[in-house]
């Protein structure tokens, strides 16, 4: 593992494919390995092996993987087509190799927690331009992560 690991939240919003594009653009490049970090936060434990990673998150799931029903379900991941489309090009164009890892419950917790347990050695993560006001009563993930990451985080707005 000779590159870094670039962590790239997402939730498969118009926003965190902005931020994927960005990473995938501006950031990652050969050697380097693009981990998505997606939080479930409408799991319900009883779904069976999510419980099992419920504070540690999901294993790395390589991108081949992604497109597979019986790996998306066995993770509550539902990644879209655009998504996938991303992501097969930044692997096959730049030589970069694409995880996904998945964390069960808060994402303004979870996000954070991922940089350390991956670990990570910088963060991009969408922003959906919330007004100030709408920021201050329902709260920001990414103004949460830029505060609390114990890594670089790189918030990028959705009309870029």
């Amino acid at each position: 593992m000779g590159g870094r690991n670039i962590g790239v939240a997402v939730d498969f919003s118009s926003c965190s494919k902005a931020a994927l594009r960005w990473a995938s653009t501006n950031l990652a490049r050969s050697g380097d390995q693009l981990v998505l970090i997606h939080v479930n936060n409408s799991y319900q434990n009883e779904q069976g092996a999510m419980h099992l990673w419920e504070q540690s998150g999901s294993p790395l799931i390589p991108l081949v993987e992604f497109s597979d029903p019986h790996v998306t379900k066995k993770y509550g991941l539902l990644p879209d087509k655009e998504t996938l489309e991303i992501l097969a090009q930044v692997a096959h164009q730049s030589g970069v190799e694409v995880y996904g890892k998945i964390f069960y419950g808060d994402p303004t917790k979870k996000v954070c927690e991922a940089v350390d347990l991956v670990p990570l050695s910088c963060l991009v993560i969408g922003s959906r331009g919330l007004s100030t006001l709408k920021r201050a009563l329902m709260g920001s993930v990414s103004t949460y992560v830029v505060n609390h990451a114990a890594c670089p985080v790189t918030v990028v707005k959705e009309n870029m």
